[in-house]
């Protein structure tokens, strides 16, 4: 399935890429759609289609598999994005890296803020970036305003990998990949990661491959 004709309005962009049915086609890195900006949502889709994208984006985010994805992801330029996270992981996992149960949430016109001043460094992918993995250091704790798909307006702080989630979708928003806020000497292949990096915290990889954590 073609991406969307992007000289099109945003909402026949949209119309295009939900013709057929099942997961959208999701861009990878090197297309300039993830370099830019996007558009703060005001209604450029109508209730009904708004909900029908939303739907295909968790559709695609579920297929895919993720734990989020943003509309430039699929080609559109709007403030949206989607987050889910079950969080099948060990025990162990979950108490380094703070990894909980995540529901289905749409984010609208999403922006953050660090709260305080601790860092967290872990091992992170995208679906854009397919087969590979990096570390990288993010704030341990940030505020998330925007609204969700109803228009109310959202206003929460997100610890642990939930930040992690929010911060890296809203990063696509503002055209920034992971890999722009990683230690490019950690990035693996999934082959190495599964192979050589799969424990709880990168402190492993960090002294192998020779790159520095967050005190």
């Amino acid at each position: 399935m073609a991406l969307p004709n992007e000289r099109a309005p945003l909402a026949e962009q949209v119309e295009q890429l939900l013709a057929t049915e099942g997961p959208l086609p999701i861009v990878a890195a090197g297309d300039p759609v993830l370099r830019r900006p996007t558009e703060r949502f005001d209604g450029q889709l109508d209730p009904a289609l708004l909900s029908r994208f939303v739907e295909a984006l968790r559709v695609t985010m579920r297929a895919a598999p993720g734990v989020g994805l943003a509309a430039p992801q699929v080609g559109v330029g709007l403030r949206i994005a989607v987050i889910e996270d079950p969080a099948p992981v060990p025990e162990a996992v979950r108490l380094v890296r703070g990894r909980v149960p995540q529901p289905f949430r749409v984010l609208v016109n999403p922006s953050y803020e660090p709260v305080g001043g601790d860092r967290a460094a872990f091992f992170e992918g995208c679906l854009s970036v397919p087969g590979y993995q990096a570390v990288v250091a993010r704030p341990a704790e940030v505020r998330l305003t925007g609204e969700d798909e109803h228009g109310h307006a959202v206003d929460e702080v997100f610890t642990g990998w939930p930040a992690r989630i929010v911060q890296h979708e809203t990063d696509h928003l503002d055209g920034v990949l992971y890999l722009d806020r990683a230690e490019l000497r950690s990035l693996s292949s999934n082959q190495a990661m599964a192979e050589l990096w799969a424990q709880p915290s990168p402190g492993e990889a960090a002294r192998a491959l020779g790159f520095e954590l967050p005190d």
